[in-house]
């Protein structure tokens, strides 16, 4: 099949190409290659992606030309989103890149005779602090990021209910592993253990419970998808662990496989930040055949790995809160 992924040289969208490339299908990527972290990371990405055989385009959503790309497209995995809960992020960031972009996708195949399913990638925010429950749930998001992922994710399925195009979305849990955004938690920590600077961490956090899903797991999510576009159609599925992890527990593992302790110093608490996540995967694991196989621990050593072979002393990264 020809597959389309928006956020091709990101952290989850660079491992579907790979997986959808290693699978046999015509695989063609689309990124931005935005500067919210280091455009240097995402071009390290785009190159492994490219040696597994799937071609990275360099585009924007919103004002790029898509016509070309997206001809003769089956399948679209639209993973690009604007993430994070920084302050330094404005609203209307978070609406160009969320709610514009996923609009101009849907418009550039909504009348392609070939599409066989549009699969929105969603995300535990959209649930708010307390993401534990089924896909049936009332949305509660405490976030710009999770607001807007909500729109896009319900404009997606409004063109599912109106039009009968082809969608799906796939709500994700705390995706870690190789390639994690530089300023999320692991990646930061990774860093300044083996730097010795100071780690920032934000008061109540180590209480935090996470459903960390390692992101090879949720790629096997994605990719069962394709054996089952028509009962997916019109769908929603949370994909994710259901095994919780405190924050705190996650830190000891951490400091555990580098053999080193962190240097913390609190900092207040972000707000929107979400308390605890248990992903209710009993939908996945009956439609889809989904069970996420690995423990945290093994995706922070594969992290790590990955860090000191790819990263460590060979791109500059500038780290946000």
């Amino acid at each position: 099949m020809k597959i389309v992924v928006t956020g091709a040289a990101g952290f989850v969208g660079s491992h579907l190409c790979e997986r959808l490339a290693a699978l046999g299908h015509d695989t063609v990527g689309i990124d931005s290659f935005t500067d919210y972290y280091a455009p240097s990371l995402k071009r390290l990405n785009a190159r492994d992606v490219a040696e597994k055989g799937a071609r990275v385009h360099d585009l924007d959503l919103v004002d790029g030309r898509l016509d070309a790309v997206v001809k003769d497209v089956e399948v679209v995995y639209h993973v690009a989103a604007q993430p994070g809960i920084s302050s330094a992020v404005p609203f209307d960031m978070f609406v160009r890149n969320n709610i514009l972009a996923t609009h101009r996708l849907l418009e550039a195949v909504r009348d392609l005779p070939t599409l066989r399913c549009f699969i929105f990638v969603s995300t535990s925010s959209v649930y708010g602090a307390y993401a534990t429950e089924a896909e049936t749930a009332a949305p509660k998001p405490a976030s710009y990021y999770g607001v807007t992922k909500l729109a896009a994710e319900q404009l997606a399925m409004s063109y599912f209910r109106s039009r009968g195009l082809p969608v799906c979305s796939l709500r994700l849990f705390s995706v870690v592993g190789p390639r994690e955004r530089p300023e999320k938690l692991y990646s930061r920590l990774i860093r300044c253990i083996l730097e010795g600077k100071e780690f920032p961490l934000c008061q109540g956090s180590r209480e935090h419970s996470r459903s960390y899903t390692y992101v090879g797991d949720a790629v096997d999510g994605f990719v069962s998808v394709l054996d089952r576009l028509e009962e997916c159609r019109g769908e929603i599925f949370n994909i994710g662990s259901d095994i919780e992890v405190k924050t705190g527990e996650g830190i000891e593992i951490l400091e555990h496989i580098l053999g080193r302790k962190a240097r913390m110093v609190e900092q207040p608490a972000r707000p929107g930040d979400q308390q605890r996540t248990h992903a209710n995967i009993e939908k996945a694991r009956r439609v889809l055949g989904y069970e996420p196989k690995h423990t945290l621990e093994e995706a922070l050593r594969d992290q790590v790995e990955w860090y000191l072979n790819k990263v460590d002393g060979r791109v500059r990264i500038q780290m946000t809160a």
